[in-house]
């Protein structure tokens, strides 16, 4: 990965955005006294810029926007475990793409990356970390994810997908 000024100003304000997306505008809901949903676009500039930029920028916007907002705006006791998934979150879905060579994805090839990383992410690793290090049951957390996932990633499939293509659009004009 180059790096380049352009690179590391984007990554840095993509990890502010998550921060805010995630600490300031979510809906969280609580289980058992721990935060066992958020419901939020904070997963989106992690992904976007995993698939922007690679999947290590993607894993280091994820692991720095965690680690960041962790001291900025604490919420119970750090946990590495949701550093590393939150790292995943952005290389997964960019890794995908890697795979299936797309370096101008259309949205059908955004679904697949998004739902594969989130059903990685979302659906089993933070179940299982809050079972594992809270004693949350499978069958409490498992049910409202069922729901809020399927619409958060048609957001960040369709939202990505335009921000791609405005993306290009702007990267083939600056060509000319």
């Amino acid at each position: 990965m180059k790096i380049s000024s352009y690179k590391i100003t984007t990554m840095g304000l993509l990890i502010a955005l998550s921060i805010i997306l995630t600490r300031v505008a979510s809906l969280r809901v609580a289980i058992g006294g721990v935060e066992g949903i958020r419901i939020g676009l904070g997963k989106l500039p992690i992904i976007l810029g995993g698939i922007i930029f690679g999947p290590l920028a993607g894993g280091l916007i994820g692991a720095f926007s965690d680690l960041l907002g962790y001291f900025i705006n604490p919420i119970g006791a750090y946990m590495p475990h949701f550093t590393l998934t939150s790292a995943l979150t952005g290389i997964i879905p960019a890794t995908i793409l890697v795979l299936m060579k797309k370096n101008e994805p259309n949205v059908f090839d955004l679904g697949i990356a998004i739902i594969a990383g989130q059903v990685i992410t979302s659906i089993i690793l933070i179940p299982y970390f809050l079972n594992i290090l809270f004693g949350l049951s499978w069958k409490v957390l498992m049910p409202p994810r069922m729901v809020a996932e399927p619409i958060q990633i048609f957001i960040y499939t369709y939202t990505i997908n335009i921000i791609l293509k405005r993306n290009i659009l702007i990267t083939k004009s600056h060509k000319i």
